[in-house]
């Protein structure tokens, strides 16, 4: 199927300078694995064993039994095993096991689970094989923000098992914890499922939700036992230490039976069309991405493609369902988008149909990621390296779930990390994966926590070292502030509002915006404050299920933008300036004159215009201004300085230094995922030749999150290799003057100008001259 696919010619546009058979790059084959069961374990309830054999299960494969009896038996575990292994088989078997043999002689509750995930996708998905396992008498039930309020007080008050996520478990069941006494006091296990997940600043919040958690239980008197099911992560043992504040043990060994993957690298060729600058583009990801759906859907191939943002998911199906209807009238209605921002009944919908087999190809965003269970997919299409290579298996698990033979194709974007991947496999394949990057100690997460914490129970000397080492000066300082008070029972929130309120998990940047429909009235969904501005700015051309709508106005205070459908023959990208000054400089390392550092920075701002790009061959239209405020962000960073004395001696005299560190920047922006956990869209950059608080040419990379999230300082720590990939990366690229594969940024505020390619691998050449050795 694959040799078909390359064999293809693709659809549309205009012809590829490049022949079509270099778009398959490299080709891996993880073989078929037989699997190694062992005995159900002697205490597991026989109602149960009879329960799961009647759904197919025989016996447990070694690594749930292992898990599951060590979580019986009261220790903190970590089940970190591959996409489709089973994980949920280890949790449930001593999670059901408590709530069946705790129950009173009529019945009624004893103990309780709570399980928490990170999308309400899953946690669905969890309770209709809770369901479909028929336990008898289980109150099962999930608490998120789609539920009705009878759904929420039978959680509450009758639930055995509680399906929820950190969102509600912070908002809702902690501030009310008094209302949820008799079951937080009788929890017996905490789930916390595909734990990978919380990394960055999200994985500090859920940190501190989860030190909160266990806090709130130990005053109703319980002591639950944690267990965390994650992808393979590096380290998995430290990482769930680091989320639950307690000793975890690792179980690792992966012993389920597995099918044949084929894993395909694939980079779109170059188009005859050129882009900004006159620089040579590839064929987009996307575009490239609705061919290979289209071609599996019109073979019957049931199949996911992950796409990065939630336009790209509906232009990839809207394309492939235009395609199909092509191919055979009909065809087109079994292809449909799926992303965050959809309405609760529209998710539910498609979910059902997904699994009904209805839709044969999906296209979604990575709500999907770690979302609902398909067992019969057969092939994952990625736009774009996800990120990780965690999240890149976990994506390409989705297929293959039922044993049965795989396929998985990435799809290079045209971008520097995507680039490098898909002409260096090495990285990718036999190499361990990442471990998972977030920071408890982050202050700008520590402080909302605290207060949410007093909201809840009076503060004591003996809680603060739940919350960390910087526990006890964060206190002293929101007491300064006037935000707690000290009494003799400890520190107490002083503030009307919801302590809860305080922190923005998901650093949305806070409530999210609605989209209104003009004319109508109709809400069509909502977008994330933070990205709102670039996004659904006056004049923003927006996708929403198939659909196009233009932006009429924004309305930041009130939370609302208005729309109207609309079909331009243009897309819009926004536009930004951003200056950057050192706050404070934490560490610094010499590489004979130059000099990388890392510190905290202040980052302001703004969206100041859009640009409008002809959809068929990126042709720019025309530039308009727009009168946004400005933002700003306190964070961490990683930056390299060069003397301007070495510059010269290395021939800079009358080269373009702005355009050579510009260059570098971008590219180094598209590299350092490769070594943090992180993609380009959490990190931003900024260079100078002449920096005021340095004095001399100055490139930074920071955080794209207030406080920062441990990208930045992961840079630092891997300078020498990250800095040194990234040279690698723009002196192999095809191109001859700079394009979006290297030195282009799809994000430039300044429009990708200046650039100089060149000038950026001889300005890396003089900057690791004197850096350590790396086996890079």
């Amino acid at each position: 199927m694959l040799r078909r696919l390359a064999e293809r010619p693709r659809r549309g546009g205009g012809p590829d300078t490049d022949a079509e058979t270099t778009r398959l790059t490299h080709l891996e084959l993880l073989p078929a694995r037989p699997g190694a069961r062992v005995d159900w374990p002697g205490w597991l309830p026989s109602p149960l064993r009879e329960a799961w054999q009647a759904r197919g299960i025989e016996r447990p494969w070694a690594h749930q039994a292992q898990a599951a009896d060590l979580a019986h038996h009261g220790a903190h575990v970590v089940l970190s095993t591959g996409t489709a292994s089973g994980k949920s088989l280890g949790y449930l078997m001593p999670a059901l096991t408590s709530v069946l043999g705790s129950r009173d002689r009529f019945g009624r509750r004893g103990a309780t689970v709570l399980y928490l995930s990170p999308t309400k996708a899953l946690a669905q998905d969890q309770l209709t094989s809770l369901r479909a396992l028929d336990v008898p008498g289980l109150a099962a039930t999930t608490h998120d923000g789609d539920s009705s309020r009878e759904q929420r007080e039978f959680a509450r008050d009758h639930a055995e098992y509680v399906l929820t996520n950190p969102d509600m478990l912070h908002h809702s069941l902690l501030p009310g914890h008094q209302r949820w006494s008799r079951f937080l006091g009788s929890v017996a296990f905490v789930v916390v499922d595909e734990c990978h997940h919380y990394r960055g600043v999200f994985g500090a919040h859920v940190a501190q939700i989860l030190r909160r958690l266990r806090r709130v239980c130990a005053f109703h008197g319980a002591s639950p036992t944690f267990v965390l099911a994650s992808a393979t992560v590096a380290e998995p043992d430290v990482s769930a230490s680091r989320l639950v504040g307690l000793p975890v043990t690792a179980v690792s060994d992966d012993a389920s039976q597995r099918g044949e993957v084929a894993l395909a690298l694939w980079e779109p060729a170059f188009s005859s069309l050129l882009g900004e600058h006159g620089a040579p583009v590839r064929r987009p990801a996307t575009a490239e991405t609705a061919d290979l759906l289209t071609d599996l859907v019109v073979d019957n191939v049931r199949t996911l493609a992950f796409v990065r943002s939630r336009q790209g998911a509906e232009s990839v199906a809207m394309t492939a369902r235009r395609q199909l209807e092509e191919v055979e009238p009909g065809l087109g209605r079994r292809v449909a988008a799926y992303r965050g921002g959809y309405l609760p009944e529209d998710r539910r919908a498609l979910e059902g149909a997904l699994r009904a087999g209805t839709l044969l190809g999906v296209a979604a965003t990575n709500a999907l990621e770690l979302g609902i269970d398909v067992a019969g997919l057969d092939a994952v299409v990625m736009a774009g390296f996800p990120g990780t290579r965690a999240a890149l298996w976990q994506q390409v698990g989705r297929a293959g779930r039922a044993g049965q033979d795989a396929l998985g194709v990435l799809v290079a974007r045209d971008d520097p990390l995507d680039t490098y991947l898909v002409n260096h496999p090495e990285a990718l394949f036999g190499r361990p994966v990442e471990a998972n990057v977030f920071d408890p100690d982050n202050p700008y997460v520590l402080g909302p926590h605290l207060c949410a914490a007093a909201d809840e129970l009076p503060l004591t000397e003996q809680d603060l070292p739940m919350f960390g080492p910087l526990a006890r000066a964060g206190v002293d300082a929101l007491t300064e502030a006037g935000m707690l008070r000290r009494r003799a029972r400890g520190w107490h929130w002083t503030d009307r509002r919801r302590a809860s309120d305080l922190a923005d998990i998901r650093s949305s940047g806070g409530a999210p915006v609605r989209l209104v429909e003009a004319g109508t009235g109709r809400l069509v969904g909502t977008v994330d404050q933070s990205s709102a501005h670039a996004t659904v700015h006056q004049g923003a051309v927006y996708l929403h299920q198939g659909d196009t709508y233009v932006v009429d106005s924004l309305d930041l205070d009130d939370g609302v933008a208005v729309l109207h459908p609309d079909d331009p023959p243009y897309s819009t990208s926004a536009r930004d300036i951003t200056d950057i000054a050192i706050t404070g400089r934490r560490e610094h390392v010499a590489w004979g004159p130059a000099e990388v550092a890392t510190g905290t920075v202040r980052v302001t701002h703004q969206v100041v215009s859009y640009v409008r790009k002809q959809l068929r061959t990126g042709e720019i239209l025309g530039e308009e201004p727009l009168d946004l405020p400005e933002r700003i962000l306190e964070t961490s960073a990683v930056w390299w300085t060069l003397p301007d004395d070495v510059l010269e001696e290395a021939g800079f005299a009358g080269r373009d230094r702005p355009g050579a560190a510009h260059a570098a920047e971008h590219a180094s922006i598209g590299l350092l995922p490769l070594f943090a956990t992180c993609d380009r869209w959490d990190i931003g950059g900024v260079s100078t030749a002449r920096h005021p608080d340095t004095g001399i040419l100055t490139v930074f990379v920071y955080d794209g999150h207030p406080g920062g999230a441990g990208f930045a300082e992961r840079g630092f720590r891997a300078a020498a290799e990250w800095l040194t990939a990234t040279r690698e990366a723009i002196d192999g690229c095809q191109c001859l003057e700079g394009c979006p594969s290297c030195v282009q940024s799809p994000k430039c505020g300044n429009g990708n100008n200046p650039l100089d390619k060149a000038g950026a691998v001889a300005m890396l050449d003089v900057l690791l001259r004197h850096a350590p050795r790396t086996s890079s």
